[in-house]
């Protein structure tokens, strides 16, 4: 999915992201506000240091919720699906790490020092990875059996999310 792919929205979060950048477009031809969007994939990944973070309460992505399974701090996780038209019937998205949207940002910053006009950028990896491969390399590095359940879909859930950067 490249930048100039046609956007056409299927659930509230995505449309809500589209509506910001349309703001934006328009600060830009009515004010001369240039900006840079950045169009994350899924953000995966923590500060290697440890000094930092997010909290989700409940959390709802795949990966921690994976890592809470291996660590005993939940029962199971959940796969939402499994008839999708994809090669394992399960989603596939395309994972960032947060260090490289962190870098992202500050290219952002020096793209618009230099005076350049506004712009949008996918920020991912151009490589998606099923619910069921990720769930693998949980279970690989972990060395923990994750119990996954499988149920129903997720209404507006999009088969296949994967950025062209």
């Amino acid at each position: 999915m490249a930048e100039d792919h046609p956007q056409q929205p299927i659930n509230p979060y995505g449309k809500s992201k589209l509506m910001v950048e349309q703001i934006l477009k328009d600060y830009d031809e009515t004010y001369g506000i240039r900006h840079v969007s950045l169009r994350y994939f899924n953000a995966a990944g923590a500060d290697p240091e440890g000094e930092i973070g997010e909290w989700h309460d409940p959390e709802p992505h795949l990966i921690p919720l994976s890592l809470e399974a291996a660590a005993g701090q939940r029962e199971h996780i959940q796969i939402y699906g499994t008839d999708y038209d994809t090669p394992e019937g399960t989603c596939i998205r395309d994972y960032i790490h947060i260090n490289d949207l962190a870098a992202a940002h500050l290219l952002a910053l020096e793209y618009l020092q230099q005076g350049r006009p506004s712009e949008t950028f996918n920020l991912g990896n151009g490589k998606g990875f099923s619910v069921k491969e990720a769930l693998y390399e949980a279970r690989r590095v972990t060395g923990k059996n994750i119990v996954a359940l499988e149920t129903i879909r997720r209404a507006g859930d999009p088969p296949i999310l994967v950025g062209s950067s």
